[in-house]
């Protein structure tokens, strides 16, 4: 069988990554946290219950970390009808479904997130299976969401598709190698010093190249 395909959905099929970016400023800021933009970008990627304490602090974390969560996820939703699938997103899927591999959709975002990200995808009945936030007790850069998606695809060999550095650690603690591509905003050589094994530009560069990866 050839390898499970493990993709990360935020700003990996759907460009959301500066949407959150917006909603975790103002979350901080609505509890007097004052964050440069800048700042949380280089979070971005790792699950809310880590990074409130990597932005802000453990006091912060154990003092607020659930109210601020509470915010950006309130303020996110108001953002979030602007988000749009990258180009080539559903295609990508396509491919490797018609190329024998099991395709799970990996985030650990709530339920209702990941139902419009299916809906923008139109991937529902495309897709092997999918992840969420009921499925990891810790988020990203924790292994615990690649090793769920990996079961949902049955076990056995994978390879994860992020743009992330935390998608990179992530995968590398369940033993899984990463593909990334650029649209996350992270730069080619952070993703490489991260552990990527290729990166490609953006996802639709990613499906015609598919042969140049563990993919193949």
């Amino acid at each position: 069988m050839p390898p499970a395909a493990i993709l990360d959905v935020d700003g990996t099929l759907v460009d959301t990554n500066y949407q959150h970016v917006i909603a975790w400023y103002r979350a901080f800021r609505r509890h007097d946290i004052l964050l440069p933009l800048w700042r949380i970008h280089r979070h971005i990627g790792m699950g809310g219950d880590q990074l409130v304490g990597a932005l802000a602090g453990e006091e912060i974390e154990r003092e607020r970390g659930d109210d601020i969560r509470a915010a950006e996820k309130e303020l996110y939703v108001e953002l979030i009808g602007e988000v749009e699938p990258f180009e080539g997103a559903r295609g990508l899927i396509e491919t490797l479904k018609e190329r024998g591999h099991k395709v799970v959709l990996a985030s650990s975002a709530k339920a209702e997130e990941i139902d419009h990200y299916l809906d923008l995808l139109d991937a529902r009945e495309l897709a092997d299976g999918w992840t969420t936030s009921a499925d990891v007790e810790a988020t990203k850069p924790h292994p615990d969401l690649v090793v769920a998606a990996v079961e949902k695809a049955g076990g056995g060999e994978a390879v994860m598709v992020g743009d992330t550095p935390w998608d990179c650690e992530s995968a590398r603690g369940a033993g899984v190698p990463t593909v990334c591509v650029l649209t996350g905003g992270f730069s080619e050589q952070e993703l490489v010093d991260a552990g990527a094994v290729a990166v490609f530009e953006s996802i639709a560069q990613l499906a015609d190249r598919l042969d140049e990866t563990p993919l193949a």
